[in-house]
């Protein structure tokens, strides 16, 4: 994998896949690689069933939080949700925006936003659409979101920069955005961060923890909150897949951490004045 659209494509191609797969063989993998575990049930994905608007069929168990959760979505709002899947993360927000709210759900998978599509005609859900398109540049106007959601979606984008600078526009002042992915402490062995099945499983193309908050700053963002952070631990028998024996204890006595962090953050009310450079 040595280009971002190499990247993208093997991306596109697993996530293809995973639409067709079921949920229990999604979570029971690294963000429904097919890396399948017999060690433990639910390596990343948080429980959804208890929210309202959950639809199970909408459900893959790709995520690695509950962004939606902790997103503070008021009825009326316009929200936007960043590699929507098959319309679970659009489904909850839809119940807290309400009927005059508005739900956009953008997915570069064509398999992803057929199956979302169709998962909200099913439904009749009037003001929930999906747009096919790349969160490195959203297809939603700017200006436009009151609320901008993503659930273990940014760590596939080569180019995260590019994205944090795409929610700032779409955001309207003084909006914010919740959004779940996975970092790092400390660096990953060469031979998952360089394999495509663990890029496309969430683990390969995360980056340093410290580093994805300073994105966020960099990127014009205030009032950056952790609003939840987890411990990932990938079994053995899929890491075996990757390292052998003096890797895999290397790996696992190390001071290396996959986590799961929910950050939010504010875009500024634009005053007029006093902006950088003026």
């Amino acid at each position: 994998m040595t280009t971002s659209d190499q990247i993208k494509e093997a991306v596109r191609l697993k996530y293809s896949e995973i639409a067709q797969q079921d949920k229990i063989t999604n979570q029971a993998s690294c963000c429904g690689s097919t890396c399948c575990t017999t060690e433990v049930y639910n390596i990343m994905s948080d429980d959804y069933t208890a929210l309202e608007g959950y639809h199970p069929d909408a459900d893959l168990g790709l995520g690695c939080g509950l962004p939606t959760q902790f997103a503070l979505i008021k009825p009326g709002d316009t929200v936007v949700d960043l590699g929507s899947g098959a319309g679970n993360d659009c489904f909850i927000a839809r119940a807290e925006a309400g009927e005059t709210g508005k739900v956009i759900g953008v997915d570069f998978t064509p398999a992803m936003i057929e199956k979302a599509r169709m998962n909200a005609e099913n439904r009749g859900f009037d003001n929930v659409e999906f747009r096919l398109g790349d969160i490195e540049k959203i297809p939603v106007s700017t200006g436009t979101a009151d609320v901008i959601v993503s659930n273990c979606v940014l760590n596939l984008v080569p180019n995260k920069d590019a994205v944090f600078k795409e929610i700032y526009s779409v955001l309207i002042p003084g909006g914010h955005f919740s959004i779940s992915d996975v970092v790092l402490i400390g660096n990953l062995p060469d031979a998952l961060k360089h394999d495509a099945e663990m890029y496309a499983g969430c683990v390969a193309g995360a980056i340093q923890k410290t580093v994805y908050l300073e994105l966020i700053r960099t990127s014009g963002f205030s009032n950056i909150q952790l609003q939840k952070e987890k411990a990932i631990t990938i079994p053995d028998d899929i890491l075996t897949r990757y390292l052998d024996a003096d890797q895999l204890q290397q790996f696992k006595t190390g001071n290396t951490g996959i986590f799961s962090i929910t950050v939010y953050a504010e875009k500024p009310v634009d005053t007029g004045c006093c902006k950088p450079g003026r």
